[in-house]
């Protein structure tokens, strides 16, 4: 058979009442050089029966059933059985605007040096989102490009995974594996920490589900305090490696989560940057508590900004432009 040029990678578990939708959604896609494989995960429910009949109605859709081992095992397979060039992760759940693929592949030809692209997303239904939500989909449409993608990469996972479209050979070297947190996020951060360039097309091409069952809000891997491990350990391994020290900037909740989580990793503050009034002159972790401009020139390098927020991220950027402190080079911005 004729290879098509991209190959979407659609694990299932437990998405009857989903699936349907979201098969059609590629079905009708203005890019048609494509295949859908499609995993069952052992699903409980009458998913593999609806992707039977998807399978049976177009020879576009394979179906491998599998019985239940997790997401990544069914991404492993499922990345196998594809022949593709590109591969295209879509998830069970979510819905894919009809021009989703052929925008994708336009500009992964038009930009050769990006071995990944994304995409902006829709998230619904809108009824009852949070604010938070709100402001996480607001984040991601800012990413516009490959050097937003990596500046951004330690304050979220910054490529939605269900609009991620790779090049098959380097998906393959890179894979997916298990660890303690998402392996979404694991595969971005090893991707970016490896050199590649990673980009996003700045249209909502895909309708991003949120609702009590997604899995990104009942995995264990998905809580606050795993999340922030993946980035202690990314940082410790590129931006914060060959040094037992670095400089924080920021000591609320959410500096203190990545403070302790990278302690874990070996990783000590030598000084801690506040404009909290009451914390300064203060020790906390063994290291003084100092305003930006206070900090000593030989300390300023390997500056890890820990703050929450976009207003308060922007405030600080503005402040170590004014302090001659380069991004990505004297500081990193995980929060």
């Amino acid at each position: 058979m004729r290879k098509p040029r991209v190959s979407v990678l659609l694990p299932v578990f437990r998405a009857e009442h989903t699936l349907g939708a979201a098969l059609r959604s590629l079905l009708c896609q203005s890019h048609g050089d494509f295949e859908c494989i499609v995993v069952d995960d052992g699903s409980p429910d009458g998913s593999l029966a609806v992707a039977a009949e998807a399978a049976r109605r177009d020879p576009r859709i394979t179906l491998i059933a599998e019985p239940h081992a997790g997401i990544v095992a069914a991404l492993q397979r499922g990345l196998r059985a594809c022949r593709g060039e590109l591969v295209a992760r879509m998830d069970a759940d979510d819905l894919a605007h009809k021009d989703r693929l052929r925008l994708q592949v336009e500009h992964l030809d038009r930009h050769p040096t990006l071995g990944a692209v994304g995409a902006h997303v829709w998230m619904f239904p809108r009824v009852g989102m949070s604010d938070g939500l709100r402001a996480y989909e607001a984040w991601l449409g800012s990413l516009t490009d490959a050097e937003s993608v990596r500046r951004d990469r330690f304050v979220e996972c910054p490529i939605v995974h269900p609009t991620l479209l790779c090049r098959r050979e380097l998906l393959l070297g890179y894979g997916y594996r298990k660890t303690p947190w998402h392996e979404d996020y694991d595969l971005v951060l090893r991707m970016l920490e490896a050199g590649e360039a990673l980009g996003v097309v700045p249209k909502k091409l895909l309708g991003w589900r949120d609702g009590p069952d997604r899995l990104t809000r009942r995995a264990p891997e998905s809580s606050r305090e795993r999340l922030v491990a993946c980035k202690a350990h990314y940082l410790a391994r590129g931006f914060l490696a060959g040094a037992d020290d670095y400089v924080l900037w920021g000591y609320g909740d959410t500096g203190r989560m990545l403070a302790r989580a990278l302690l874990a990793e070996g990783k000590r503050p030598s000084h801690i940057l506040e404009l909290h009034p009451r914390r300064l002159g203060q020790r906390i972790l063994g290291a003084p508590v100092l305003r930006p401009d206070a900090l000593p020139q030989g300390a300023r390098r390997r500056i890890v900004v820990s703050v929450a927020g976009s207003g308060a991220r922007e405030d600080v950027r503005r402040t170590a432009a004014r302090l001659a402190l380069v991004e990505g080079r004297a500081f990193v911005v995980a929060a």
